[in-house]
């Protein structure tokens, strides 16, 4: 059934009420007398501190905002949410019902202040709000993904950060009577809508309807775990041969926050391979909450000889590396940090495709063969994998 809106407040009531009529949020909280040791576990994930409030968690604030920058025109007073702990680190003031970014930001690898500003002709949303941070509210450029339920009538959240519902969906029948049938579980889910569970913010794209109610949304309004995200968001395009601010001319991105852009062009979402495949949301003690490190989390469905691949005897006699070193490692070759997160830092791509040198020539992307040996050319390492028995060269030329 086709559906048609004569006004944005016809779609906003629609994207914001049509799921959420048979159950409300009830909070993380309510989760952890059933789920305790669920509950422990994520409680000390990135996902359930992505926003602290300094006032409750003055550790919050990574660096020493008494030394004085030049980039810092803010004190600890006029911070109301700090973002972010693993790359970098942001902070957001309040004024009025909104949140704003401030123009400094904390780059955490490299301990120091650098400047926080979308450019014009960058992300797409830039075009729609002024050159001005203090313009450029963080509801519907940010808050969608940070929060549990934004609402974007009366800017309130049933919670900050990655609760439960986020991914579960509106638990308050749950709680009183708990059935496999009043809640989402995306295990019981198809494995398209499974991913869309984290795609919806594990991607760069925008609404299918855009402006709702006179502004513009960097998040799928009106998206619950259990529905169809294609239904309100359509991923960043991209089109073969171009550099854009998203993706190299070959389609793989190069920027951060688009595991699913990638993810979705892969073989892997192609045969049914979910998120939760490979990561545990609820906290694990590896790397990327990965279940198990990523050394071990890959040869588990593509150990040697495997009809997965690869077909090698021996993980040695595939990679044509030391058992020790880092171009032995699964996600050395197939998912290369090349994906800008801040300044030099750079997080994996997840297309899962080997990248070859002769790509490299032909679209700038960059390589995991000369990106480790910085001091060799791509046709030294074209020439090298031609003589690698286990490879088409014919694939590796390409």
């Amino acid at each position: 059934m086709e559906y048609k809106f004569r006004t944005p407040i016809a779609i906003v009531f629609v994207l914001t009420t049509a799921l959420a009529t048979a159950a409300d949020y009830a909070g993380s909280a309510a989760c952890e007398s059933c789920h305790p040791r669920i509950y422990a576990r994520w409680k000390k994930t990135r996902m359930a501190n992505v926003i602290r409030d300094p006032r409750q968690h003055p550790e919050a604030i990574l660096p020493d905002l008494s030394k004085p920058n030049p980039l810092v025109t803010f004190t600890r007073d006029d911070i109301a949410f700090v973002y972010g702990s693993k790359w970098k680190q942001r902070y957001f003031s309040k004024i009025g019902d909104d949140y704003f970014v401030q123009p400094a930001q904390w780059d955490i690898a490299h301990q120091k202040w650098l400047p926080y500003f979308a450019k014009n002709g960058t992300d797409w949303w830039t075009a729609d709000y002024p050159p001005d941070n203090r313009k450029r509210p963080t509801g519907p450029l940010c808050d969608g993904c940070h929060s549990v339920n934004y609402n974007i009538r009366t800017k309130a959240v049933a919670e900050w950060n990655v609760g439960c519902e986020k991914c579960h969906g509106p638990g308050s029948e749950h709680v009183h009577h708990p059935a496999r049938d009043n809640i989402v579980n995306p295990a019981r889910l198809s494995s398209v809508q499974a991913n869309d569970v984290c795609i919806q913010c594990h991607s760069q794209g925008r609404p299918l309807q855009n402006p709702i109610a006179g502004r513009y949304y960097d998040w799928p309004v009106g998206f619950q775990a259990g529905g169809n995200l294609q239904d309100y968001w359509k991923l960043e395009d991209h089109r073969l041969g171009e550099l854009s601010f998203t993706h190299f001319p070959e389609g793989t991105a190069h920027k951060n926050r688009m595991q699913g852009n990638d993810f979705v062009t892969s073989t892997m979402y192609e045969c049914g391979v979910t998120c939760f495949s490979c990561h545990d949301v609820h906290g694990t003690d590896n790397d990327a909450d990965l279940l198990k490190p990523a050394s071990v989390m890959c040869l588990e469905c593509h150990g040697p000889r495997s009809p997965n691949g690869p077909h090698a005897a021996t993980i040695g006699q595939h990679t044509h590396h030391k058992a020790s070193s880092p171009g032995n490692e699964c996600v050395a070759c197939h998912m290369p940090k090349i994906e800008q997160t801040l300044a030099d830092v750079y997080v994996r791509a997840h297309t899962f495709r080997f990248i070859t040198p002769t790509m490299t020539d032909l679209y700038k992307i960059p390589n995991p063969c000369t990106a480790c040996h910085t001091d060799r050319s791509t046709g030294w390492a074209t020439e090298q994998l031609k003589h690698w028995k286990d490879f088409s060269p014919w694939r590796v030329s390409d």
